[in-house]
């Protein structure tokens, strides 16, 4: 017998999407660090601050994505950080407070709200599961969040082997 092997998973209504399509990869990003700017690696010095921003060139932060932190353990004032956005704002694209792994989750966080959730209304979606993400179980409870309100069933995996993880009730 030569039965014609039909795909039903190509047949099927899921759709896939896949969450490296969203991620930002191209944008450099930047990290300050204030322990560089501390006062024998303990304080940080209001006038001696001021002056090294006055005379930083932000403008190398053209349209980048920048965090902000401190890697000691230093008590910084809360001016220090608004002294940095102020002068980061007019040219980066983005400025966090917050590690590298706080700005990419931003990203992240930015990039999967921007999905326009009506496409997926009612409809049957498959995140993908294998992926190469920064920060994973971030993103999926994003876009769970996200794209849950709109689909009528939300899945984890490959179209041929997926988790169920959300279904629209049935009315009873």
């Amino acid at each position: 017998m030569s039965e014609e092997i039909i795909n039903r998973v190509k047949g099927s209504p899921l759709v896939t999407l896949d969450l490296e399509e969203v991620l930002d990869k191209k944008t450099e990003r930047f990290s300050i660090d204030l322990k560089d700017y501390l006062f024998q690696g303990l304080v940080l010095k209001e006038k001696d601050f001021r002056e090294v921003t006055k005379e930083h060139d932000w403008s190398q932060y053209k349209d980048a994505f920048v965090n902000i932190y401190c890697s000691d353990d230093a008590i910084i004032p809360n001016w220090a950080y608004m002294l940095l956005a102020s002068k980061l704002s007019p040219y980066a694209s983005l400025v966090v407070f917050g590690t590298s792994d706080e700005l990419e989750k931003e990203v992240l966080r930015i990039n999967i709200t921007s999905i326009d959730q009506e496409q997926y209304r009612n409809g049957k979606l498959v995140i993908k599961g294998c992926s190469d993400l920064s920060h994973p179980e971030f993103a999926f409870t994003e876009i769970t969040k996200h794209l849950t309100p709109y689909v009528s069933s939300l899945m984890y995996g490959e179209p041929c082997s997926t988790v169920p993880i959300y279904k629209v009730p049935k009315n009873i």
